[in-house]
């Protein structure tokens, strides 16, 4: 698969772009969380790179110590290198923390049982994300600014690999036409840090560091290639996520008179 030829063209036209859908709707602001994996890594570069104000977010949130340090890394070096970017960081873990204590007491008083609402690992996972993103939202509304997404094409148009109102929660999307492949490549020649570049991708929500290959069940190699020719290991893979998650990819239903 090769279907982009001059990656310095891409970066051109996703700047372009990022400015034009800036003045246009009057923003003030970028707003990108990075969670140290590549994709975030490109688009809060790509952000930095445009000049305009722009916020980059990390979120502890009982995060990995390879994922923390590696946000770190990518935050440090583009407010070193860029003017134009705000390095935040905020804690999250004692929100996440206070938000399950108040279900689980509830639970309790309910006389349900005390982890009825709190035990199962994906939702406890999700709720993280949408923490996330409220928080970049809040960012967003005090600096008059939008919330960047990072999400790829596999995952945004393939397997929905995301979450729903939390990192799905975005503005614009600039690299959601993009291949994991292709946003590895984009971040070579944009001087993204190779240990972010040679990092396995993982959504940062799980405490032991499970890779996103992990939980699939595929590379993104594979899935690029049964999204790009319908062939390879993973069609089944693909065919399996996008058919549950496809509620993710598609407007709310609406009932209509």
């Amino acid at each position: 698969m090769n279907r982009i030829e001059d990656y310095s063209k891409l970066q051109f036209d996703i700047d372009k772009w990022i400015k034009d859908y800036y003045y246009f709707h009057a923003i003030e602001s970028l707003v990108v969380g990075v969670s140290g994996g590549i994709d975030s890594a490109v688009v809060s570069t790509l952000c930095a790179k445009t000049g305009l104000p722009t916020y980059v977010v990390r979120m502890p949130l009982e995060s990995s110590h390879q994922n923390t340090k590696l946000s770190d890394l990518h935050a440090e070096q583009l407010a070193e290198k860029y003017d134009n970017v705000i390095n935040v960081q905020i804690e999250l873990s004692s929100v996440y923390d206070s938000l399950l204590h108040s279900i689980k007491w509830w639970s309790e008083a309910q006389q349900f049982d005390k982890k009825e609402f709190t035990s199962d690992e994906l939702a406890n996972a999700n709720t993280k994300s949408r923490i996330r993103m409220v928080t970049l939202y809040q960012i967003a509304g005090a600096k008059k600014g939008i919330v960047v997404g990072t999400g790829n094409k596999v995952e945004d148009y393939g397997i929905g690999f995301y979450t729903k109102y939390g990192d799905g929660g975005v503005d614009i999307a600039p690299i959601a036409d993009l291949y994991k492949t292709e946003v590895r490549e984009l971040g070579g020649y944009l001087g993204v840090d190779a240990l972010i570049i040679d990092a396995k991708p993982t959504d940062g929500l799980w405490d032991d560091g499970r890779s996103d290959e992990d939980q699939i069940g595929a590379t993104y190699a594979e899935l690029e290639e049964a999204m790009e020719n319908g062939t390879g290991n993973a069609v089944d893979i693909l065919s399996r996520f996008n058919r549950k998650n496809r509620h993710k990819m598609e407007p709310i239903p609406t009932f209509k008179l």
